[in-house]
């Protein structure tokens, strides 16, 4: 049988990036059925924590960051718009290039004087309809929510009911249930599950209880906390201690996954607020306590700190029950981005997700998607040419397979290392 035809790999590539609907795995996005909680539009985008801290760098005389915080948000989105878009400096940091692509994807002047012509699309656009283009421009199907049933805001509006875009997956939060404990008792003992401040045998069981209703509620795919650089596994900590005897054996007898988002150090910078969140290096041996521990639950893991990068990916070696997933948080750069994925490539073959967004506004998809894939495309190129240089018939259905195993949500549920597939 002869060979098949030889063919571009880089035009190869670029079709299948084109092609391949995107999952988004870990966001904090929300449909427009859930009201208030679904951010979009210009000054959702515009306020967004990263472009407040650039312009907290560059303020009008005689404004404070207390003083900018304090004003209403449309006020604020101007001011941003004026510093990093309509000042005397070219928008070049990642964050600033964001709003130029997403205009641009739109149909905007992104050198617009004001903000007006954006604010009048949106305006003029139903909110469900304004979900729909953001997707269809962005080449995202699906995305996963990041869901907190404590939350003031959210909960209410999960026990009141919704029916919900179907495109939207939920992924049950675990920090406000779990860290500072015994902080969280009040609010789990008000939804009527009947903890103490101790970790007793019924204080374990109501914990599991809240994890079983709530993922029963929200058809939750993956449970998901994140946790500073300081953890340790084991240890006397109530959080060590409820990832134990709670979460852990909850995602093994549920067959969902545990996701890990290591690495922030909160308030930094308070006087920032959101946009005030450091990052710490954390030592990778805990994970491999926890992935020996418990072998038969699939750890979902990202860590903040580019140091950590090549021990995460020596752990997933070593332990196939440890999935690496996405460039989080300050790694979310295209430099960093391209490194990331290429280091994960050789180590790992096809067997991690390379990226999700993190987006907390829904507009965020058109550009955090679009920077991403540009950045992880030509690592591909480089691989699949190192690959058929080799001596592999490489065929472009090989790309089209990997590139939907690991953009198309394949990756997220993996065979566990006893044989059996999470659903």
């Amino acid at each position: 049988m002869p060979p098949p035809a030889a063919f571009s790999v880089s035009e190869a590539v670029s079709r299948t990036f084109e092609d391949q609907p995107i999952v988004d795995i870990h966001t904090h996005l929300y449909p427009a059925q859930m009201g208030p909680l679904c951010l979009m539009g210009p000054d959702e985008l515009l306020t967004y924590h990263y472009l407040k801290v650039e312009t907290c760098r560059q303020l009008p005389p005689g404004t404070s960051v207390a003083q900018f915080n304090a004003l209403p948000k449309p006020r604020q989105a101007d001011i941003v718009w004026r510093a990093l878009f309509a000042g005397n400096g070219s928008p070049l940091s990642e964050a600033q290039l964001g709003v130029v692509t997403v205009m641009s994807s739109l149909g905007l002047n992104p050198r617009a004087d004001t903000l007006s012509e954006f604010r009048a699309l949106f305006s003029e656009t139903n909110p469900e309809d304004y979900v729909d283009l953001i997707f269809r421009n962005s080449g995202v199907s699906r995305v996963y929510m990041t869901n907190d049933p404590l939350d003031e805001q959210e909960g209410p509006v999960w026990r009141a009911g919704f029916e919900r875009d179907p495109r939207f997956e939920a992924a049950l939060r675990l920090d406000s249930a779990l860290a500072g404990w015994p902080a969280p008792v009040a609010n789990l003992r008000e939804l009527g599950y009947t903890v103490g401040n101790d970790l007793s045998t019924r204080t374990i069981a109501q914990l599991r209880r809240y994890l079983d209703d709530w993922i029963a509620r929200m058809n939750a795919r993956y449970l998901a906390i994140s946790l500073p650089p300081d953890f340790a596994y084991p240890s006397e900590s109530a959080v060590s201690k409820l990832l134990d005897v709670a979460v852990f054996p909850t995602a093994r007898d549920r067959g969902i996954p545990a996701a890990m988002m290591v690495g922030v150090r909160r308030g930094v910078n308070p006087l920032l607020r959101d946009g005030g969140d450091g990052i710490g290096k954390w030592d990778v041996t805990f994970l491999e306590n926890i992935a020996r521990e418990w072998p038969d639950v699939n750890f979902l893991v990202t860590l903040l700190s580019r140091e950590n990068q090549h021990e995460l990916c020596v752990a997933a070696r070593k332990f196939p029950n440890v999935t690496p997933f996405g460039c989080w948080w300050f790694l979310n750069n295209p430099s960093i981005i391209q490194e990331v994925t290429a280091e994960r490539l050789e180590l790992l073959g096809s067997g991690f997700v390379p990226q999700h967004s993190d987006a907390r506004v829904l507009d965020q998809l058109l550009y955090k998607w679009n920077h991403s894939i540009n950045a992880i495309a030509p690592v591909f190129v480089r691989k699949y040419k190192a690959l058929r240089n080799a001596g592999w018939t490489l065929t472009e259905q090989d790309i089209r397979n990997d590139v939907a195993r690991m953009f198309g949500g394949g990756s997220l549920f993996t065979p566990n290392p006893n044989g059996d597939s999470h659903p």
